[in-house]
């Protein structure tokens, strides 16, 4: 089996998102010693947005001719293929500004593509990506639940749980820490709430 651990945090070694994402693979990998593990940095290595280039060639048009664009056409299609290839996949996802962090969208905005992660039919769009267990490490500053004030603010979850479930991902699981920019008290009981649901984990 394969596991794809993704961060997508700017903090490095101050990140929540990336300490909860972390001992999830953790978690996994100890109850599933055969499992092998791809880990991509988004902050360290990140994927360039698209261009009119990238989705031409998404769409069978010839690949982009700047020598820099055909790097990252290639990366772009580097980070597809490990997508398509695990069975597992772990994502850090903080919230930045209500929803997720810029390296993250260009991250997904490589593997929504139709054809290969899910199609148009007659009776609408099909998603070809299922049979994944994804598993996503929030942090977010403040709260954001249903009964929150705040909640139509919430575009970090929301969009994740619409973009994975439009290519067939039906196994997604989310493990928060809400709250973590109020206070010192309330970001160490959001991460040791987050750590501890991380351990409690299915293992497969």
């Amino acid at each position: 089996m394969n596991l794809l651990h993704i961060d997508a945090s700017v903090l490095g070694d101050n990140s929540v998102s990336r300490k909860v994402s972390g001992a999830i693979a953790q978690r996994l990998t100890a109850a599933n010693p055969g499992l092998k593990t791809t880990y991509r940095d988004l902050a360290a290595q990140p994927l360039a947005h698209l261009s009119g280039e990238h989705v031409a060639a998404n769409f069978g048009g010839p690949q982009p001719a700047a020598p820099h664009a055909q790097a990252d056409f290639v990366d772009g299609q580097a980070a597809l293929a490990e997508f398509l290839a695990a069975d597992i996949v772990v994502i850090g996802a903080p919230m930045y500004n209500f929803t997720l962090p810029t390296q993250l969208k260009a991250w997904i905005d490589r593997l929504l593509i139709a054809g290969k992660t899910f199609r148009y039919t007659a009776s609408g769009p099909e998603g070809l990506a299922g049979g994944k267990r994804v598993i996503i490490a929030l942090s977010r500053g403040g709260f954001y639940g249903p009964q929150s004030p705040t909640s139509a603010y919430e575009h970090l979850e929301s969009y994740l749980r619409t973009v994975f479930g439009f290519i067939g991902v039906t196994d997604l699981e989310f493990v928060a820490a809400d709250g973590i920019a109020i206070g010192p008290e309330q970001r160490e009981a959001a991460l040791k709430g987050a750590l501890e649901t991380a351990g409690l984990l299915r293992a497969a």
